[in-house]
């Protein structure tokens, strides 16, 4: 198993400097990959773009650029040009984002997102591989038929033609088609203990594919927080726990409550999520339970950090990604550095 960084995206409390001495603080400490996000603020590919010419070894990868976002060409286009300004070192991040994201913000209808997903990287692989885009499909058809369009090949040669390619997934049908189309899940709220269910979604796709879990990245990203006290620890990632649970997508359609219902946790979710939609986002952070919050994240001092790192890569883990809730840059420094001596001591490194 082997370490990633997940920035996240910009917020009110960070700056893209903060963004930058933290993922080269990870590149020096050998980290793998550092991925940025995107919702309805930064987007991703810009941050990977600063990123890339102030590093020097370590992979950059969106998580996610988002489907709705960009038309698969335009998303080829921007995979390709990553990939060379970086040397070879991007991974692409795939996700269709949420029903109030796509069609609020993107103006995208959320229908079939797995059927649209599936067409979508079909042609992010054609452009990819200098291949002319050619492409009758249900969702997207290239060249538009009756038009003056022809069918492009991408204008110049990328570092590689099959750049690592990456499926954000929740559900047990999108984790199938992760398996069966990508090299790789990103995964969130991924408790060690529950990870056979939905791994086993995975391999099913894999199986579809003709494939095994072998070379397969599963790539969670997991809150971490130092410290003495446990329960302290868990309380600054209470606020995260229930913005998602309760927040993220509406009453009928959020994938993340949905998780924690799977989970076994499906009183609690419903509790957060109505409070949550109340507008009484304190008392949701408060009804999150704390073993939830301990079950997908890395809490405590290093030694319990250490054994929680030996349950993710016995279940299956081969890139952890930590999220850090610190509160300044300095803080987030010393948080990599423990987790490389957390992952040291565990002895599941590679």
């Amino acid at each position: 198993m082997r370490l990633g960084l997940s920035l996240g995206y910009q917020t009110p409390w960070s700056t893209p400097a903060d963004h930058l001495a933290l993922a080269r603080e990870a590149d020096r400490l050998g980290f793998s990959v550092v991925w940025a996000a995107e919702a309805y603020g930064s987007d991703s590919p810009s941050v990977l773009a600063w990123l890339a010419g102030q590093t020097e070894r370590i992979d950059l990868g969106s998580a996610v650029m988002q489907i709705p976002a960009r038309s698969p060409a335009a998303t080829a286009m921007t995979a390709a040009t990553l990939d060379a300004i970086s040397g070879g070192r991007f991974r692409l991040g795939l996700g269709v984002s949420g029903p109030q994201v796509s069609e609020g913000w993107h103006g995208v209808r959320f229908a079939r997102p797995l059927a649209r997903t599936r067409e979508y990287v079909d042609i992010v692989r054609l452009a990819l591989a200098r291949k002319p885009v050619r492409y009758d499909g249900a969702h997207y058809q290239l060249p538009l038929p009756g038009g003056p369009g022809k069918a492009l090949r991408l204008g110049f040669h990328p570092p590689r033609e099959r750049i690592p390619l990456y499926l954000a997934a929740v559900g047990p049908r999108n984790l199938e088609l992760a398996g069966e189309i990508a090299d790789g899940w990103l995964a969130v709220f991924y408790a060690p203990d529950f990870a056979a269910e939905q791994l086993a979604s995975v391999a099913a796709g894999r199986a579809r594919a003709g494939k095994d879990l072998s070379g397969f990245d599963v790539v969670p990203t997991v809150p971490v927080v130092l410290g003495d006290d446990v329960a302290a620890c868990a309380d600054l990632v209470r606020w995260y726990a229930a913005l998602y649970v309760g927040g993220m997508g509406s009453r009928e359609q959020n994938f993340y409550n949905q998780l924690a219902i799977r989970m076994g946790y499906g009183d609690a979710a419903r509790e957060v999520q109505d409070l949550y939609l109340a507008k009484r986002h304190r008392d949701a952070a408060a009804a999150v339970p704390f073993e939830f919050i301990d079950r997908t994240s890395l809490l405590g001092p290093v030694d319990r950090i250490a054994d929680r790192m030996r349950e993710y890569a016995a279940a299956g883990v081969t890139t952890l990604s930590v999220s850090l809730f610190v509160a300044d840059v300095e803080s987030g420094i010393r948080t990599l550095r423990a987790c490389v001596a957390a992952l040291e001591r565990a002895g599941v490194g590679e």
